[in-house]
């Protein structure tokens, strides 16, 4: 049974990681599911201060995920449509066989939704930029916690180890 658990959070862990850069999945909050999932089985004693700790961080990180591009955003003088464009590049992005699409679909789709805004061409680009700004950044700390977490999960399965076989 503890394998199946191990294997499951580690489930968990890689779709933090992808999560990082998918705006409908929350990044670190999902490998923190992988964290709590590994401290469920036998081999692994519970550590409460761990999980209470890496939960808050990973809180902190949603919550920030959602302030940080509006910050640029604002920032460089944009709106709540360069921002929904923002999201949606991001999502056209993925889905594109453009090779850049993840960093070229949200610049792009910031700009669209600044025009469609009625902004005037520099103003929209100016927004677009720091709107994209705000997503790499955002997208940045999201993926440097889940990794962060991969390792705390490598860690607490190699240290443990022997209680699995």
């Amino acid at each position: 049974m503890d394998i199946l658990l191990v294997f499951a959070a580690s489930i968990f862990i890689v779709l933090g990681i992808i999560g990082s850069f998918l705006p409908v999945l929350p990044g670190p909050l999902t490998s923190w599911v992988g964290l709590l999932i590994l401290h469920l089985t036998d081999a692994i004693p519970m550590n409460w201060t761990f999980l209470i700790i890496t939960l808050v961080f990973a809180i902190f990180i949603w919550f920030l995920d959602y302030i940080i591009p509006a910050i640029g955003t604002k920032r460089f003088g944009g709106s709540k449509y360069g921002m929904i464009g923002t999201s949606l590049g991001l999502i056209v992005g993925l889905l594109s066989p453009i090779p850049f699409g993840i960093i070229i679909g949200p610049f792009v789709g910031a700009l669209i939704g600044e025009m469609i805004n009625k902004s005037d061409s520099k103003t929209a680009l100016k927004a677009a930029f720091g709107s994209f700004l705000g997503f790499l950044t955002s997208t940045f700390i999201k993926f440097i916690i889940a990794i962060i977490y991969l390792g705390l999960f490598i860690a607490k399965v190699w240290e443990f180890r022997q209680g699995f076989f």
